[in-house]
């Protein structure tokens, strides 16, 4: 009943291209989306990726270390605007840990109450959250 695909094949090979007389050509970039992969799971590398982003946990200083910190906190009170270097523990808004990072700027008070450190252009950083404090200033 059904003919060899050979016959079939050999029949339409030298006909012309068909070409609807209604429907403009696609362009090449719409007929490739057409075939692109389905995303059943939007987001899902998105997941992936952060699950694999590490992050560092929090030390605790040892008594001798806050005692050290807590020493030049009180020098940076007698001293007029220092331009200061802290490493502090900044904590990682999505997961548990978070990063240490260095910040350089002019200390324009110390909160004792709230417990941090307020720079000239609004930074504030809590003293919980330091782990090292050094200026260039000779009286420091």
């Amino acid at each position: 009943m059904s003919k060899d695909p050979k016959v079939v094949y050999a029949d339409i090979i030298g006909l012309p291209h068909h070409s609807s007389p209604l429907h403009a050509k696609m362009s090449m970039k719409d007929r490739a989306a057409q075939f692109s992969p389905f995303a059943a799971l939007t987001g899902y590398e998105d997941v992936i990726t952060e699950t694999a982003r590490l992050t560092n946990a929090r030390v605790e200083l040892d008594e001798s270390q806050k005692l050290a910190l807590d020493e030049k906190l009180r020098e940076l009170l007698l001293v007029d605007s220092p331009v200061i270097t802290l490493t502090y523990f900044r904590a990682d808004k999505r997961k548990k840990g978070g990063e240490y990072v260095d910040y350089s700027g002019t200390l324009k008070k110390i909160d004792e109450m709230g417990r941090c450190l307020i720079f000239e252009d609004g930074t504030c950083i809590c003293i919980s959250d330091v782990m090292s404090i050094s200026s260039d200033a000779a009286d420091f």
